[in-house]
Formats: structure tokens, sequence, C-alpha cells
């Protein structure tokens, strides 16, 4: 099968045409002429040159570029599992239509002790006597798949046959385990539907990505999740031990065994909203618990933030409201970052605009790791000092005054106050797991001081 390379939207080429700045963290590639018809041909869609591979290799070994299938893969060579727990008669309606929209595809539900009997037609139905959890039900399906792919379907999602045919296309050869696509929210006019269609923790954005730890995607949903079914049986499938969070560590066991795993949000599948507030609050706390657990398993991958020393001390130099101080460190800070590619070819212009966006997304992630890890400490600790207590102040309010100037919610006071509470919600989970599993690791940032790189 062939496909065509996408460039990264950090893709940037320098002005003689033989670099290219791309990936998270940035890394530069220098290449020959050869090399720079070859990035002319990805950024113009044209057949690729013969001897590409070797540099296309590494494009897409470091996300620079994202393979795109010209077709899907055939029906036949793919199987749905879907893990099952129906509580009620509205739930298995939804579950038929599920099963509707898949058709053409071999179907195995396995139904894991659910109260109310699962009974669907054009489907393989296993069951468990016991529940055991998500994980353990999508092992018992993918134990009985014959074809070379698989797709895990939850029963609250909506995805058709043809959609999981395009994502199976990626998982065809050895090089790419996994590959999932954009879930989406639907907005069913309730609070929750419209807040969880701006905010559902399921929707990793709408740029494709390479998944990678403490990346901008840095872990798959198992809501839809399509695999080459040897390089799930290689690392041994899901950890049924594990309740939530399985689908994270799944992801990371793949990584680890040099398997990759892509992202695919031009593939939308809709998702159905928490039926309740409580609910969705809960989904975030039990989220929040998974953290330490896979921390132990990954260690140092599930860290809160991870940031360069400089651009952390000028990140908490703005939080804490030395206004003054910053502008005056904004510059070495800027410098040092200019520097560390003058071995390249990049335009100044491009590299100051570099430095700027580090030192913004830097202070953006601080905040969100005050609020989602850190906020009992920062709560705490602003009772006694002025500035602490402008950083907490600062991550608790202003994202979600940024939220209510973006999205305009129906309900704005509710939306606020939601804002922060799954937050709230998230970081309580955090911590609850750190304490039952005797370790705070799960909690510490990753600090480095790595520059750059050129290839």
């Amino acid at each position: 099968m062939t496909i065509r390379l996408l460039p990264d939207d950090q893709w940037f080429r320098s002005k003689n045409g033989n670099g290219v700045l791309a990936g998270s963290p940035l890394t530069y590639f220098g290449v020959t002429d050869a090399g720079s018809k070859i990035l002319d041909a990805i950024e113009t869609n044209s057949e690729l040159p013969q001897n590409h591979a070797q540099l296309t290799d590494r494009l897409l070994a470091t996300g620079a570029v994202h393979p795109v299938p010209n077709s899907p893969s055939a029906l036949t060579d793919i199987t749905v599992v879907i893990p099952a727990f129906i509580s009620n008669a509205e739930s298995h309606v939804h579950l038929e239509k599920l099963v509707a929209s898949l058709v053409g595809l071999t179907i195995i539900i396995v139904d894991d002790a659910s109260p109310h009997p699962v009974d669907i037609n054009n489907a393989h139905v296993l069951r468990h006597d016991t529940n055991k959890g998500p994980a353990a039900a999508r092992n018992t399906g993918i134990a009985a798949v014959t074809t070379a792919a698989a797709a895990c379907v939850d029963t609250d999602v909506m995805v058709t046959s043809a959609q999981i045919a395009t994502l199976a296309a990626y998982v065809v050869g050895p090089r790419v385990g996994a590959v999932a696509p954009r879930i989406t929210c639907v907005n069913d006019g309730t609070f929750t539907g419209e807040f969880e269609s701006h905010h559902s923790p399921l929707d990793l954005g709408s740029i494709p990505s390479l998944v990678r730890p403490m990346s901008r995607v840095s872990y798959l949903p198992a809501t839809v999740l399509v695999f080459n079914v040897q390089s799930l049986r290689t690392i041994g499938g899901f950890d049924d031990s594990i309740r939530v969070g399985e689908d994270v560590d799944l992801i990371w066991r793949l990584i680890e065994n040099g398997i990759d795993c892509r992202y695919v949000p031009s593939i939308e599948c809709p998702h159905r909203p928490r039926s309740s507030m409580r609910k969705m609050l809960k989904q975030r706390y039990d989220y929040g618990t998974s953290a330490a657990l896979l921390d132990k398993r990954h260690p140092r991958a599930a860290s809160p933030l991870r940031a360069h020393a400089l651009l952390l001390t000028m990140a908490t130099t703005v939080l804490m409201g030395y206004i003054y101080s910053a502008i005056i460190f904004v510059v070495p800070t800027m410098a040092y970052f200019v520097a560390s590619l003058r071995t390249t070819t990049i335009p100044m212009r491009t590299r100051l605009q570099l430095a700027l966006k580090a030192i913004f997304s830097t202070t953006r992630l601080l905040a969100r790791a005050i609020m989602r890890a850190w906020w009992p400490l920062f709560f705490l600790a602003s009772f006694v000092s002025l500035r602490i207590g402008a950083m907490f102040t600062f991550s608790a309010f202003v994202p979600p005054l940024v939220g209510l100037m973006r999205n305009k919610p129906n309900h704005p006071v509710r939306y606020f106050i939601v804002r922060i509470l799954e937050d709230v919600a998230y970081g309580t989970g955090v911590w609850m797991g750190a304490v039952r599993t005797r370790s705070l690791r799960c909690l510490l940032p990753v600090i480095t001081v790595r520059r750059s790189v050129a290839r």
C-alpha cells in the first residue's frame, strides 16, 4: 500500500530550502540538495524520489511528517472488539446502533457481566461471569481475533466501517502498532454536553501526531483504537489489573518496544457526554488516580510537567508577578535559545518566534500543572506567601477566563466554576493515587537543559 506524507504543523523550512525544523521537542534536520528535493515533494504532495527512504524514515520517526494511506484496508481483514457493560435498555439500543454502523466487519462483543443481558444479531457475543473491567474484556475479544487488524470500540461512541477501514490502513505493516481517530463529544444541549464538547479529555485536538509520552499527544484513548494484532500480542495485550489508564499503559508499552502509535484527527468519531456534572467530575478524578500507577510502570512518563530549566525559571517569574524582572529576564532567555540554533540556517526572525513560543508554552504548561497536580500545595502556601498566591490565582482563573472568551458558553458562571473544579478533581485523584502507591514521583516535574538538536 502506498502512502503520502503530511508535514507536521511545526515544520519550518530554511530560506535556502536545505533544512527543516519540526517535531516536539523541535529537531533541526540539515539535508543535501537531494534531500531538499524530497522535502519539496512532501510539501507539494508530489511523488517522492526513489531515494527518499532514509530521510523520510528519519522524519517519520521524529514526528516531523505523518503518513496518509492512499486506500483503506479490506473489511475482511479487520475485526471489531466491543467491551460491553450494559446497565439499561437505552444503553442496549445505542449498542445496537453501533453494531449497525459497522456493517461488513467481523464483530466480537464481550459482555462483561452486564446487568442488562447483551442480545445483538450480526455479532459474536462472549460473556464474563463476573465483571473484570474493560482491559480484561478487550483481551478476551482480542484472543478470539483471527484477522491482521483489530479495532477496540467502546459502546458510547459512534464509528463507521469506512472509518475503521481507513484507520486500519495505518497498521498494515509492522511500523505502526496502534492508531486512533479524534474523539469529539456530542453537544446534546445539556450543560455537560456543551462543556465536554469544548473540554473532553478524550479529544486530543485537530493536529495529527506521532504519540510520545510528555509530548503534545502523549497517549491514545481506547474509545476507538485500531491495532496491528501481531504488535499487540507481542506486548501481551492490555494489563487487566488496571481499571483506569489501561489504554495509556498499553500505548506506552508499544512505544517502549519500538512500535509507533499515531493520532489521526482527520477522522472524527462522536462520543456521548456524561449524563451529569457529578459523573463528569468523577471521571476526571478517576483519570487522576491512574497517574501514580502509570508512573510506577513507566517512570517519569506521567510527570505533570516537562520543561527546560531556563524556560521554567522565566515562567515562574511571570506567574509570581515579577513583571519588571520578567521583562529583563526575557532578553537573555531568548538570546540563549536563538544562539542554540546558530548552527542552522534558520532565519533570525523564525528563531525569535520559536523562542517566544517556547516561553508562552512553558508558562501555560506550568499553570496547568499547578492546577492539575500541585493545587493542594499552592493553595496552602498561598496563605503565607503573596507571590505563591499570585501563581495560584493566575493558574486557577486565567484559563477559565480565556475559555469563556473563546467558547462563549450558554452558562458562563457555571462554566467558569466547572473549569476550575475539573482540574481540582483530577489533581485530587493524582494525590489519592500517590498515597495508595506510596510514591510521590508522579507529582515531580521533569526539568531538562537540552538544547534543540541539529542532525
